[in-house]
């Protein structure tokens, strides 16, 4: 099979969806790579490492016109007639954008979204959304390390006592739990928060503390539970009473790192901007959430600003910043689903009866598969 690698497009996508390592695989295979040159580049993988492992480095048209096209990012509008019809394009393709499937539906082209992959143990070494996630958080603390004007470990020096930083974490998912795990690395003390019960005892094993509110009715339990490793929306009055006891924890942080979203929907607010004006002077707001409209009404998706007082960070791509990894991770997980759709033969096989394979599947024989 003729596999292409075009260079992302979007502003500010430094990702590439495969590195030399999966390319490597790929041709041991018997596939033919195209990598489109300067594809790696921002990623840290030159052209000549891809050619050394076995690529050929073309231009962009020859990049689109293959059989198969690995993405990090849906084609834009602008690069979809690259495509050849009866070709596959896989990547993360945005199942919530109608739009875009519609393009690709109308192209003739079989699409895979990978966001879509279930939550499931099978699928967890296809599972983009966590390998990206937990680069996420990552990022978020560092970032928030380099804006924090403190120190985040407790320092005992001649001139003095300093105080480790109080460190919130909102949304216990991957990325928050990472987030806690590299904010403990740094000395910091952390408390946590998320709706779902099952993750204190994770939150408590990172070192961090869990803020807990309580559930007063089977409604706000089984909401709690969640769906797919998500959270569903809570009741409005557990809500209430976790936002009285979130209020009180943001108001004593030096650092807030909010991570909660909803697949399809805006994020939730978790902190209003009433919590913003309590938190002191030079404390730090890292809104992981800020591509879905972040969890603070006062984030500026794509911008860092100050507001009463507060910096608040609203990068929209916290993967990209860490290129390198954030590829070679991508990458893998690419190459693990690609071993559920492409035989033996090196062909294309659509397994409708592999519930992966089906959940992932958008765009086939010209119909948009999922809204």
């Amino acid at each position: 099979m003729l596999i292409g690698v075009p260079a992302e497009s979007m502003a500010g996508e430094t990702r590439v969806a495969a590195t030399p390592e999966t390319v490597k695989k790929l041709k041991g295979l018997g596939h033919v790579l195209r990598v489109q040159s300067g594809a790696g580049v921002a990623a840290s993988v030159p052209d000549a490492a891809y050619e050394a492992a076995g690529a050929e480095v073309v231009g962009a048209a020859q990049a689109w016109a293959c059989d198969l096209v690995l993405k990090v990012r849906c084609p834009s509008e602008a690069e979809v007639p690259a495509l050849r019809s009866g070709s596959t394009v896989v990547g993360m393709l945005n199942p919530f954008d109608a739009a875009g499937l519609q393009r690709l539906a109308a192209a003739g082209v079989t699409a895979f979204a990978l966001e879509a992959a279930p939550r499931t143990t099978r699928a967890q070494s296809m599972d983009v959304l966590s390998s990206q996630a937990n680069i996420a958080g990552y990022k978020a603390v560092m970032i928030a390390a380099d804006r924090y004007q403190r120190f985040f470990p407790m320092l005992m020096t001649a001139a003095g006592t300093v105080k480790a930083a109080r460190v919130v974490v909102l949304g216990v998912g991957v990325a928050g739990l990472q987030a806690v795990a590299t904010a403990k690395r740094l000395g910091a003390v952390i408390e946590a928060s998320d709706v779902r019960p099952s993750v204190k005892e994770q939150v408590e094993s990172l070192g961090a503390r869990f803020i807990d509110v309580p559930y007063e009715t089977q409604e706000e339990k089984d909401a709690a539970e969640g769906v797919g490793g998500y959270a569903r929306p809570m009741p409005q009055s557990w809500l209430d009473r976790q936002k009285a006891e979130v209020a009180k924890r943001v108001a004593q942080a030096d650092v807030v790192i909010t991570t909660a979203l909803i697949p399809g929907r805006p994020a939730p607010v978790l902190v209003t901007e009433d919590m913003v004006r309590s938190m002191k002077a030079g404390s730090v707001i890292v809104d992981i959430a800020a591509p879905q409209g972040g969890n603070c009404p006062l984030t500026e998706p794509g911008r860092t600003v100050e507001k009463h007082g507060v910096i608040l960070v609203g990068e929209t791509n916290l993967p990209a910043l860490v290129a390198a990894d954030a590829s070679s991770l991508y990458a893998r997980n690419v190459l693990d689903f690609l071993k559920l759709v492409v035989n033996k033969e090196g062909t294309l096989h659509v397994d409708l009866q592999d519930d992966i394979v089906a959940a992932c599947l958008v765009a086939h024989e010209g119909t948009v598969r999922r809204a």
